[in-house]
């Protein structure tokens, strides 16, 4: 089946094979943020889609990926908001309880890793998280977050501190 090209101001992008080659990274990186799968993929889901609704708008067809990035994350928050909103009138929020398989292949050092990434302040968990899950470069990364690559730097530097503080880790 021949992919769809849809047109970005002219230019042909091959939405197709961007879902393709990047979804399961996406979906990945909204798990890290979020901590359940199905609101992952639905939070991936949201953003491809509305990538191609507003497809018109977008003015540089080759930063279509740092646009994606960029949604996934904006909706990540999204559901983060509504649920300090919803648990906060209810009970506390719990993370999701990892699987008995996840929670084997993870290990311990890995889920304890995780746990801290969670508590870190959001700006430092995206920087960390698009580092060192997606290998991403200091402008990849200020392209995704809206932010200077200095920004960036210094950002991921306060993030490592504090993992490691959270970790019991000598500096």
């Amino acid at each position: 089946m021949e992919a769809e090209l849809l047109l970005f101001r002219d230019a042909p992008v091959d939405v197709a094979s961007i879902f393709a080659a990047h979804h399961l990274g996406l979906v990945r990186l909204a798990l890290l943020m979020v901590g359940d799968l199905a609101t992952a993929e639905d939070v991936v889901q949201e953003a491809f889609a509305r990538t191609h609704a507003g497809r018109g708008r977008l003015r540089d067809p080759a930063s279509v990926l740092a646009y994606i990035r960029s949604a996934v994350l904006n909706q990540c928050r999204s559901v983060l908001r509504r649920r300090a909103t919803v648990f906060r009138k209810a009970l506390p929020y719990d993370p999701p309880v990892w699987s008995a398989e996840s929670s084997v292949l993870l290990g311990e050092e890995r889920r304890e890793v995780l746990l801290a990434l969670r508590d870190l302040p959001r700006r430092q968990r995206e920087a960390l998280v698009l580092r060192y899950y997606l290998d991403l470069s200091d402008q990849e990364i200020a392209e995704t977050m809206g932010i200077g690559a200095s920004t960036v730097r210094s950002t991921i530097a306060r993030g490592l501190a504090a993992l490691g503080r959270a970790l019991g880790e000598k500096a």
